[in-house]
Formats: structure tokens, C-alpha cells, sequence
């Protein structure tokens, strides 16, 4: 008798309180008002004519390090030091958003502006819940790039959720297939797939389509070339069944956007929290 397939379980819960920074690892997170989570893209660089700034428009933004306390209460920004003779300075997160201004600015070399927003700043102001993504997709982008590791496809993609098998079927060496997380959206547009982790419901929207900043190195902003070709194939290549093929209009696409309804607010997620689809 076939034993039954791996319950999906949540994995890592990656923050990026700085839009187009570092992430942070945590173990919990709390629904923000947004349908985000809280301290999730909380602050956003603008220039003055009111663009972001960000790894889509300006590379130079891989080469700022931002690291923060355990309890994320404050930020360390630093660039290296052959680059910039700029010193790092700690910051209170959320707080010192018009502090760190300065600091970007000098930078930059021109006026910034950091925001601050409670529900965070998606890409998806539609979708604008967690994005999720199987361990096992991770892995298997990762393959397709010699010399590329699996945190080095985590930092290129900055997907908030994974998703693996529980831990009693790890044990026993097994795991969910790559691009499980396809599973998570529907063949028409119209419709949404509903799930929960742990306490908290989701709606599954669509394909995530990617941008400029997978092929580059989150850390010195180089491009590896050939890198969205590559991926496009691959991705359409290795396409399971259960991917609603008409969802996807070009194959540069990974991870699941979701929704998530405003009862949803406050609660948390955890790590180890099931994923169960309705």
C-alpha cells in the first residue's frame, strides 16, 4: 500500500524589513493590517521625484548591508569599505525611518526619502500576502545554475514563505516535489485557491512573475548572464502536471502570490505550522 504523500509544513519564514535589503530568519511572524507580514518591507527607499528605489532601478543597492538585532528593534547599515567611506550606523527600526534618510542619502549621493508603513510595501499591491515557495523549487532553480547554491537562489528570488515536508516524513527522506506551491492557484484567474497555515487563511492568486533582480548578485549587484533565458527554459521545461499551464504566459515565474483576508489580521504563523489546502 503507497504511503501518503508528505503533509507540507512551513520551513522558514524569511523577512526583508527593508525593501530590497538584507532578509532576516525568524521564527514567527504576525499578520500585518495589509495582509503582509508585520515589519516585512516596513521601510522603502524613494528618490524625490517619488520613484522607489530598489534593486530593479539601482544596482548599487547590493552593496548595502543592513543587519538588526534579534529582535529586530534596530538595524546596522553598512557598505564596504573599499566601495564607500561611509560609516555603518545603527538605527531603532521601525522608528528612525527620516534618520536613516540621511545615512541612504549620503550614499546615494542624492536625496532619499525612507518610508515607513505598518502594512509594508508589496510588489503585488493586489496579491499583497506572503509568497511562497517549496524548499524543493529552491533546489531545483539552484541546479540549473553551476556554482549557484540554494541561499543563493533564497536571497536572488526574497520569497517570505517556504514550504517542505513535515518533519516525520524527512525522516524517512521524504519531501515535497519541486514547484509544489503551483498547486496553490487556480487554471482560471477568477477563482482562488483557499488553504490555511496553522491558524491563519490564505487564497492562492497566481504565478509570481519576477523582475531585473534574480540574475544579479544580491551582494556585489554583478549579473550572471544568460541567467532569465536559462531559468524561462527550465521552468517551462520541468513544468509539473499540476501547474495550470494557462497561468502562465511567459515561464519567468516562481513562487505563489496569495491574498489574505482582512479576519486574518494579528494572527501569527510559526514555524512547523501545517499547510493544509480546503
Amino acid at each position: 500500500m503507497p504511503s501518503p504523500a508528505p503533509s507540507p509544513q512551513l520551513a522558514n519564514i524569511r523577512l526583508h524589513p527593508i525593501k530590497s535589503l538584507d532578509p532576516v530568519s525568524v521564527t514567527e511572524a504576525r499578520i500585518s493590517p495589509s495582509g503582509g507580514l508585520a515589519l516585512d518591507r516596513a521601510w522603502a527607499l524613494y528618490s524625490v521625484d517619488g520613484q522607489w528605489v530598489n534593486g530593479k532601478r539601482t544596482p548599487a543597492v547590493h552593496l548595502i548591508r543592513a543587519n538588526y538585532s534579534p529582535d529586530l528593534s534596530s538595524v546596522t547599515l553598512s557598505v564596504p569599505a573599499d566601495r564607500r567611506k561611509i560609516p555603518p550606523r545603527t538605527l531603532a527600526f521601525p522608528a528612525e525611518h527620516e534618520e536613516a534618510s540621511e545615512w541612504f542619502s549620503v550614499f546615494f549621493e542624492q536625496q532619499i526619502i525612507v518610508r515607513y508603513s505598518p502594512g509594508g510595501f508589496p510588489d503585488d499591491t493586489i496579491a499583497s500576502g506572503p509568497t511562497i515557495v517549496s524548499t524543493a523549487s529552491l533546489q531545483a532553480v539552484a541546479s540549473w545554475f553551476p556554482g549557484l547554491s540554494v541561499d543563493d537562489i533564497r536571497l536572488r528570488f526574497r520569497t517570505t514563505l517556504e514550504v517542505d515536508a513535515g518533519s516525520a516524513s524527512l525522516a524517512l527522506g521524504e519531501h515535497l516535489p519541486a514547484f509544489w506551491e503551483d498547486r496553490l492557484f487556480s487554471e482560471n484567474e477568477r477563482h482562488v485557491v483557499r488553504f490555511t497555515i496553522g491558524e491563519v487563511a490564505f487564497e492562492g492568486s497566481n504565478p509570481c512573475a519576477r523582475c531585473p533582480v534574480p540574475p544579479r548578485d544580491p551582494h556585489t549587484g554583478l549579473t550572471f548572464d544568460g541567467f532569465q533565458k536559462l531559468f524561462t527554459h527550465q521552468r517551462e521545461a520541468t513544468l509539473p502536471v499540476w501547474s495550470p499551464r494557462d497561468r502562465f504566459d511567459h515561464f519567468y515565474r516562481l513562487a505563489t502570490n496569495t491574498r489574505v483576508p482582512s479576519s486574518e489580521s494579528s494572527k501569527l504563523l510559526r514555524l512547523a505550522d501545517f499547510l493544509s489546502l480546503s
